[in-house]
């Protein structure tokens, strides 16, 4: 029968912080999924209780938010180049690997606010590129936003088409809806049937960053107090 230890004989349980609380949430993500980041799931891996755990985060979302900030800080921000476009494409492909290496984290990024110094990072390196090639304030900083967001929902869309064992399936039945697709009824779509699915999807995220670029770049911005 083992001998009763006295707590005070128990090795004292480091302190939490908010930094420590994401270290071991990242961890907890990476070994069983971010679904499995709960209160009570990471309060289980701390030793302590969740009631501990809100006095840092004030809910799951926060605390995801800050999981995903984290994350940011392995997105690839040195981009060479001659070209801007190149080097902002470049920045964005990174997050979206990042983000694609994580599936349910790519999907909770289409709504979490993250505002830890990787994101603000990755906000700063897009508006110099936006910057250096003669962008306009307003339009670059509404343009950032346009761009992480259609970088964020591609991830999505990827990691979780990776992820699902029939979207292989629905893909072949797509293409074989458009190619079945009447001349009569959908004159458009039968024409245009080969080219709504042509294109590597590094070709047509490339394409859409550009695509964007030329919008931000030629689309003036006004608000109220402009």
């Amino acid at each position: 029968m083992p001998t009763p230890q006295s707590r005070r004989e128990r090795p004292a349980k480091p302190a939490l912080t908010r930094e420590g609380i994401v270290d071991t949430a990242v961890s907890l993500m990476e070994q069983e999924g971010l679904q499995r980041v709960t209160m009570r799931r990471l309060a289980q891996a701390l030793d302590t209780g969740p009631a501990s755990l809100y006095v840092y985060f004030a809910n799951t979302g926060e605390l995801h938010a800050d999981i995903l900030d984290r994350l940011m800080g392995r997105v690839d921000l040195a981009a060479t180049g001659a070209d801007w476009r190149e080097r902002l494409d470049a920045v964005l492909a990174s997050y979206e690997e990042v983000l694609f290496a994580h599936p349910a984290l790519a999907q909770s990024a289409l709504t979490a606010r993250p505002a830890g110094s990787n994101y603000l990072a990755l906000l700063e390196a897009l508006l110099a590129l936006l910057a250096e090639g003669g962008v306009p304030d307003l339009q670059a900083a509404w343009g950032v936003d346009i761009l992480l967001q259609s970088a964020t929902a591609s991830a999505a869309e990827h990691s979780a088409r990776r992820e699902d064992s029939g979207a292989d399936e629905d893909w072949a039945r797509l293409n074989d809806a458009l190619a079945a697709a009447s001349p009569d009824v959908h004159p458009h779509v039968q024409a245009q049937a080969a080219n709504l699915v042509a294109g590597t999807p590094a070709e047509r995220r490339s394409w859409s960053v550009n695509m964007l670029l030329n919008g931000i770049q030629s689309t003036s911005a006004t608000t109220a107090n402009s």
